[in-house]
C-alpha cells in the first residue's frame, strides 16, 4: 500500500477538500512544489494558481487557489486560501470577462491603488484561464 499524507483545502466561505493524496502540488510563493507522505515542515504563502492531488486509487484532483498559505507537516497538508474552487467549477467566459475588466482598470487607473488592485484582478483571472487550460489538455474540461 502507498503511503499518504493527508490533504485539507478550505477557503473563508467553506471547506473544499479533506482527504489522503500520494502527492501535492501546489503554487508556493518561491515556485510550484510538490509535497510528499513524511514531507520536510514547512509554510509558504500560496500563489494565484492550481493545486493538483494524486489519490491513492490514482484519480487527479484539480483545485483552484486565489492565494493564501499552505502548511506542511510529514502527515498533513494544509490549504488556507483566500478563494478555492475545484477546477471542473471554474467559468470560463466569467474569467476572460474578469480578465477584460482588470485590464481595463490598468489603463484608466485614477491611483496607485486602483492599479494595484486591476493588478492583482488580473493575474487571478490569468490564473483561472491557465487551469482551465491545463484541464481541457487532459480531457477533463
Amino acid at each position: 500500500m502507498a503511503m499518504t499524507i493527508h490533504v485539507d483545502i478550505a477557503s473563508a466561505e467553506e471547506e473544499i477538500h479533506s482527504g489522503p493524496a500520494t502527492v501535492v502540488y501546489a503554487p508556493a510563493e518561491m515556485g510550484e512544489v510538490g509535497i510528499y507522505p513524511r514531507h520536510a515542515p514547512l509554510l509558504s504563502r500560496l500563489r494565484p494558481g492550481e493545486i493538483r492531488i494524486e489519490t491513492p486509487a490514482g484519480e487527479e484532483l484539480f483545485f483552484f487557489v486565489s492565494g493564501g498559505l499552505l502548511e506542511v507537516q510529514p502527515h498533513v497538508v494544509t490549504v488556507l486560501a483566500d478563494t478555492a474552487i475545484r477546477a471542473t467549477d471554474l467559468d470560463e467566459a466569467a474569467a476572460l470577462e474578469a480578465q477584460k475588466q482588470a485590464e481595463q482598470e490598468m489603463k484608466d487607473r485614477k491611483s496607485e491603488m486602483d492599479y494595484a488592485k486591476a493588478k492583482a484582478e488580473l493575474v487571478q483571472a490569468a490564473a483561472q484561464l491557465r487551469a482551465i487550460q491545463k484541464l481541457r489538455k487532459r480531457g477533463r474540461g
